[in-house]
């Protein structure tokens, strides 16, 4: 398999099939990647051989077993090995060793995250913490969805605080008196639309926000 990280069907290697894992490979799947889905029990790799090509089993913390199955024939891999941390640093090291390109693996920890970039892997994902956090924001704040980013930087989907309505977006002057961008409008109803200076807003209206997450979240906060 030829190494092409650009390419939109790029094949992936996906190492455990929790939940995690296979929705993960599923969803590769869907925007047509070619998958090799691998997990070391048996009893897994049956119930999903239907749902990918190419379905084994295998310990994939011992290198050479990962040669055997071609996982050094791919640039790009995804580990969503999570319960059993020992397990999941050996596999990412081993992929590492193999000369994988691009690593993703699940944490379920701080620590387990610090060891994960330590041992070489890409990038690190802590799906529970991540999703607890989204969560966190819509239930004690005004935002109906919410995304952060590493570097600080997140985007809110928020109603439409009221010293913004009856006016144009260039006239509520957001950016320079709260720090966000809006990038999207929603009436009721309608579709999003991208946001334009000359954007009339009332209160019926969505917002979708960005820039730095403290201000993001003090402008949402507006909303209540």
């Amino acid at each position: 398999m030829a190494k092409n990280p650009a390419a939109k069907d790029t094949p992936v290697l996906v190492i455990g099939l929790g939940r995690f894992g296979a929705a993960v490979a599923h969803s590769l799947v869907r925007l047509g990647h070619e998958v090799l889905a691998v997990d070391e029990r048996a009893d897994i790799v049956q119930r999903l051989a239907s749902d990918f090509t190419h379905v084994v089993a295998a310990d994939t913390t011992d290198t050479e077993a990962l040669r055997q199955i071609g996982a050094a024939q791919f640039n790009l891999a995804v580990v969503g090995i999570g319960t059993d941390i020992e397990a999941s640093v050996l596999t990412v090291l081993s992929l590492v060793e193999l000369g994988v390109g691009e690593v993703w693996a699940k944490a379920i920890n701080d620590k387990h995250a610090t060891i994960l970039e330590k041992v070489g892997a890409n990038h690190v994902v802590r799906p529970e913490s991540a999703m607890g956090e989204r969560v966190a924001h819509m239930v004690t704040g005004a935002m109906i969805d919410f995304i952060e980013f590493d570097d600080g930087f997140a985007i809110a989907r928020t109603r439409t605080p009221r010293g913004v309505c009856g006016k144009t977006l260039l006239e509520s002057g957001l950016r320079a008196k709260y720090g966000v961008t809006v990038v999207g409008v929603k009436r009721r109803g309608e579709d999003f639309t991208y946001a334009r200076p000359e954007t009339f807003v009332d209160e019926s209206f969505e917002l979708i926000v960005s820039g730095p997450t403290t201000k993001v979240e003090a402008f949402c906060s507006l909303a209540h």
